[in-house]
């Protein structure tokens, strides 16, 4: 990876779900690693192994980052179950102790699997999506937001009634970033409880976006689109591919998304310049939503 200004030199960035080299996770990490980020990262194998794609090794994974970090930036990860609510505080706070502050929050983590039909539901399947893909993104930016209002008196909330922070600020103090999916944009037919979980981030982004503003920090929620994590191929796929690549041929680019596609966008958004850009839900896939 070709390495950029470091424009975030300084700053501290945790991306969760980052346990594979093909993973979106694994690019955005190496992206703000390579713009200057320290880097501390969350991974839980146990997840993928089973999976189709199966586990990578973490010694690989680990040395990718190393190799893009850039000057003094320094990496840490952590092997956390996101399910287990009592984890995410010390893993926050873990990841500003590892320089004495963090600034970017990447909730790339997700549940694949097991997922089925509206036939197939069932509160122990829906159960696992949102507490993987929802309910740990809203607590670990929960935990984020405390941390930047620490000092501030803060009473609970009323529907509708506005919380007070700090006032004008003068550059972000914080981003944070929601990953969404296609469901925005049409039908997922077999994935209803991924839907489900990804869809109430989507909808939910505006409200918390401004809620997180009254302290300066951004937060944006990202569609990546179909991106090929290895889920897509013949030998790992976890769905029919059948009349895949005539499909392809029809597309814009004839091709699906990589992972350094949404981590360029992310990596963007994370420094000054993309910082005017608040509270949106943004769709990364190359015209598939146009098709």
């Amino acid at each position: 990876m070709e390495r950029s200004s470091a424009s975030l030199r300084g700053k501290t960035a945790l991306v969760t779900g980052v346990s594979r080299r093909r993973g979106i996770g694994y690019a955005v990490a190496r992206k703000l690693a390579s713009l200057g980020a320290n880097i501390v990262i969350q991974h839980y194998q146990r997840h993928d192994e089973n999976q189709p794609w199966g586990n990578d090794d973490l010694e690989a994974v680990r040395a990718g980052l190393r190799s893009s970090l850039v000057g003094a930036a320094t990496m840490h990860d952590h092997d956390i179950d996101l399910t287990d609510a009592e984890a995410i505080a010390p893993l926050i706070e873990s990841a500003a102790n590892h320089t004495g502050s963090l600034d970017i929050l990447v909730c790339n983590h997700a549940k694949s699997g097991g997922d089925g039909s509206i036939l197939d539901m069932t509160p122990d399947r829906l159960d696992a999506h949102w507490q993987t893909n929802t309910r740990s993104t809203i607590l670990l930016t929960a935990e984020f937001a405390r941390r930047k209002a620490s000092g501030t008196a803060i009473e609970a909330a009323r529907p509708g009634e506005r919380i007070t922070g700090r006032g004008p600020v003068d550059s972000p103090t914080g981003h944070v970033f929601w990953m969404t999916s296609g469901q925005l944009h049409g039908p997922m037919r077999g994935e209803v409880a991924y839907a489900a979980s990804k869809a109430s981030l989507a909808g939910l982004t505006p409200t918390v976006a401004a809620e997180l503003l009254e302290w300066g920090v951004v937060l944006n929620t990202i569609n990546p689109g179909p991106v090929n994590t290895g889920y897509m191929d013949p030998e790992t796929t976890d769905r029919p591919l059948g009349e895949l690549q005539r499909y392809l041929d029809e597309t814009p680019f004839g091709r699906f998304g990589r992972p350094d596609d949404p981590a360029e966008l992310i990596g963007w958004l994370s420094t000054s310049d993309g910082s005017w850009v608040v509270g949106q839900v943004l769709t990364s896939d190359g015209g598939f939503s146009l098709q």
